[in-house]
């Protein structure tokens, strides 16, 4: 190998470089038998070179070589860099200017039949994908992917240290605490019967940080949730875990900004605002009924209630008298929408728990035609003034006695419509801070109170003194990051003082001994001066996911999980010897199969 050593790489080459002889290493893209004459596009992961090979000068054992050669073969490939003629450059290569006179090939290792074509993008289905993902890795559009989230990952730890901010390490084995999530546990040799978890977050650790004084602290933090399979969530994630002191949130929403401005700016060239738009958490559902909203396009709720009143839709009415809500969408230029369209968006919005979705169209002279249109003919030209309604439009309308049903399916109806009629650029970033949640959101199974977030976030000072008698009321000092719909960040201003804390858990019924087996080694730090802090963080894989225009975390991990949180490639998770369980002390429960139990039952 020494003497086939590559001495330059294949996206590197141009014109200047004619005469140049060098050695190139790589897989073998594409080949191309013009008779005499061989194409080979040699690729590695810094672009592709065309090779030549020229046998008509009789070197019969380069023939017999490139007629063995088969896509992804490994080679090493000597030769002259010579310019392509004029009528021969290709300018959708970046090394089109030039090719390379191979003198020499050598297959450093062969390739199978592959199970499926390496391309830009390739079109396996995603089992496929996964399986083989150290193949799908090789293509160009995965290869830019894992480029920009390295380039992210170092513009992060570039802004973050320039600013005063120590990189810390927190533990991966930890105790065992409530987050939301399930923990994913690993058991104790040497303590037969105890085990550690692996963190769902930093969370508690970082606190402790503020409380020994490191008042700067993040981490490229790798988090575990046992979660049951859905959407596009994975079992192991990473998140850039920020935590200050002495701040407030204006502090931290700042701090974020900063450093979102320079990874944008350093990676894909794109400049932010300076400062990112604020909706409060009852401004978000009021008007886009989400708190995510995409703001890449407009499109927001309207109150529809004051037409419900004087309109003779009883639906509508009974919404009302209930103190819900009646929403109104209006969707610009859709009258042409046919029923079954139209029916379609109202079964999404059911899935949200509405009862159904009414509708109408604005036609000529100011007029509602079709759906309800009959019910509000009177108020009709009032109707199309209110809302910004135009000839043309479509008028979405959704009632519920509670109001959070009508903002939720109607925002989710407003979600579909922005990907349906193409509204969401996904080359455009729209950042929105959703601010002053609810603090506490009530468990009607349960009929407890319990942290609509974590337990560990300061309710807003306003809140203090009733915080017990009214926890429905209080807002805390919690703030989201959102951008493009998608949640990408979440923090808080932390709870530092132990007193609060305890009112906290009290409100959230837990028991004061479980609270304190669970976290007392945290609310013994505050007992110690512990400064007022607050934090965030960011997914950093959604973060590239929607810097690279994708829809899914899993186009930006290098080895990920399907969405069973299984892996085909390595088959994980996948059963242990018996001297491994032994070791540990533990006895797998093996599950009576389906047949079993239903002849017991007989």
């Amino acid at each position: 190998m020494e003497a086939m050593k590559r001495t330059a790489d294949c996206g590197s080459l141009r014109k200047s470089d004619a005469g140049r002889e060098v050695i190139l290493n790589g897989w073998v893209h594409r080949k191309r038998n013009h008779g005499r004459i061989f194409f080979i596009n040699l690729r590695d992961r810094y672009g592709i070179t065309q090779v030549t090979v020229d046998t008509e000068s009789g070197a019969d054992d380069l023939a017999a070589l490139c007629q063995e050669l088969r896509n992804e073969y490994c080679i090493a490939a000597a030769g002259i860099v010579c310019p392509r003629p004029d009528d021969m450059v290709n300018p959708s290569m970046e090394t089109g200017e030039i090719e390379v006179a191979a003198t020499k090939i050598v297959i450093l290792n062969k390739s199978e039949v592959l199970p499926f074509q390496i391309d830009e993008e390739s079109k396996a289905n995603e089992d496929l994908r996964l399986k083989y993902r150290y193949l799908d890795l090789r293509s160009a559009a995965m290869q830019n992917r894992i480029r920009l989230r390295s380039e992210v990952t170092f513009a992060i730890r570039e802004w973050m240290t320039a600013n005063g901010f120590y990189e810390i390490e927190t533990p991966t084995f930890i105790k065992s605490t409530p987050e939301g999530a399930r923990d994913y546990l690993v058991p104790s040799r040497l303590y037969p019967g105890k085990f550690y978890a692996l963190p769902q977050s930093p969370q508690l650790y970082k606190q402790l940080l503020m409380a020994s004084g490191f008042d700067k602290y993040f981490q490229i933090a790798r988090c575990y949730r046992d979660e049951d399979a859905r959407g596009d969530r994975q079992p192991e994630f990473t998140q850039i875990d920020i935590e200050m002191s002495f701040v407030g949130r204006d502090d931290v929403l700042s701090m974020t900004e900063g450093m979102m401005h320079h990874v944008f700016k350093k990676t894909l060239n794109t400049e932010l605002p300076e400062h990112f738009r604020r909706l409060t958490w009852e401004e978000a559902m009021e008007n886009y009924g989400s708190d995510k909203p995409d703001l890449r396009f407009e499109m927001p709720l309207k109150d529809f209630s004051p037409f419900a009143e004087a309109g003779g839709f009883q639906a509508f009415k009974d919404a009302l008298l209930q103190d819900g809500a009646v929403k109104a969408l209006v969707v610009k230029g859709r009258a042409d929408y046919s029923r079954k369209q139209i029916e379609e968006l109202e079964a999404h919005a059911k899935i949200y728990k509405a009862k159904g979705m009414a509708w109408m169209k604005v036609v000529a002279n100011s007029a509602l035609e079709g759906g309800v249109a009959k019910f509000f003919a009177d108020n009709a030209a009032q109707i199309i003034s209110d809302l910004g309604a135009a000839e043309g439009d479509l008028i979405l309308v959704v009632a519920d006695a509670k109001r959070r049903i009508a903002n939720t399916a109607l925002g989710a109806v407003r979600s579909k419509l922005g990907k349906d009629l193409n509204l969401c650029d996904p080359a455009r970033f729209e950042f929105v801070w959703i601010i002053d949640f609810p603090m506490f959101e009530y468990n009607e199974d349960e009929q407890k109170w319990e942290a609509a977030h974590h337990l560990f976030t300061w309710p807003q000072e306003k809140y203090h003194a009733t915080m017990e008698r009214d926890p429905g009321s209080v807002k805390g000092d919690l703030y989201d990051l959102v951008l493009n719909g998608y949640e990408l960040a979440s923090g808080s201003i932390r709870i530092h003082d132990p007193e609060m804390q305890k009112k906290v858990f009290q409100i959230a019924g837990i028991d004061p001994a479980d609270a304190e087996k669970k976290f007392g080694f945290l609310t013994e730090a505050f007992k110690y001066g512990a400064p007022p802090h607050g934090g965030i963080a960011p997914g950093l894989d959604r973060l590239v996911m929607i810097m690279s225009g994708l829809s899914s975390i899993k186009d930006v991990i290098a080895f990920p999980k399907n969405s069973f949180a299984v892996s085909p490639m390595d088959d994980c998770p996948s059963e242990v010897d018996q001297k491994q369980l032994d070791e540990l002390r533990i006895t797998m429960a093996r599950e009576t199969s389906l047949q079993n139990r239903q002849e017991q039952e007989k």
